[in-house]
């Protein structure tokens, strides 16, 4: 199967940068950062996204604090071993970074209010882990959904979704290996993690907001070539 990689994993984010960048790794010479972008929502709430950018991206006054950027890229996910335990990490990885100017423009103003283009992200794969739905204590309907989505040099991101409403109960019925493609927004969320000794620390977790979910029928091309076959015989 042909894949596109720059089709089946894209996104839109425009924010404001927060806190200071962090160095992140260097492959072959190539330096990488990590910042904080943040995104207003709808409520008057922000996500706290991470960014990861290479050096040759941006120059030194890119990520000053309040700076208002543009970034393409894609969701990433990698696994970080600690406290002897996998752990998955998600990060938005850049291909490119535009510097907005400040606009005091209502007309602007409102559009981004309204979340227009301010946070959109395009998944197309697998799932890879049996959804699971259930309701909240109002009734609201929620599926958590696991969607494994190819990357180049046979790498995969695994990525964690969230469907509500009809969508949720859509996807309760998915099977593990279908295919398909969702459209959302890249969200912040914190929660707390409680130990046996009864400690507890507060975490963030990253994940999409589905706003739109479709299967992908795979097209039946084993069949196509086994006729043909047959017929040359």
């Amino acid at each position: 199967m042909n894949t596109n990689y720059l089709e089946n994993n894209y996104l839109t984010l425009v924010g404001k940068v927060t806190g200071e960048k962090k160095f992140s790794h260097e492959i072959y010479g190539e330096s990488f950062y990590v910042f904080n972008l943040e995104i207003p929502r709808l409520s008057g709430n922000s996500d706290i996204i991470p960014i990861t950018v290479s050096e040759r991206l941006i120059k030194e006054e890119t990520l000053q604090e309040g700076k208002k950027l543009l970034v393409k890229g894609q969701f990433r996910s990698y696994n970080s071993y600690e406290e002897g335990k996998n752990r998955l990490i998600l990060t938005v990885f850049a291909k490119d970074i535009i510097e907005l100017e400040e606009n005091e423009n209502e007309e602007e103003n409102e559009m981004v209010k309204k979340d227009i283009i301010t946070n959109e992200v395009v998944l197309i794969g697998y799932i890879c882990k049996k959804p699971i739905y259930r309701q909240t204590p109002f009734g609201r309907e929620i599926s958590d959904i696991l969607l494994a989505v190819n990357r180049a040099y046979n790498k995969s991101d695994y990525i964690p979704c969230i469907a509500w409403g009809r969508n949720a109960r859509f996807c309760q019925n998915l099977e593990v290996g279908v295919q398909v493609k969702i459209v959302g927004r890249v969200q912040s969320r914190t929660y707390e993690k409680k130990y046996e000794d009864g400690t507890v620390e507060t975490r963030v977790a990253y994940e999409i907001s589905v706003g739109s979910l479709e299967v992908i029928e795979e097209e039946d091309n084993d069949k196509e070539v086994e006729t043909e076959n047959q017929q040359a015989v």
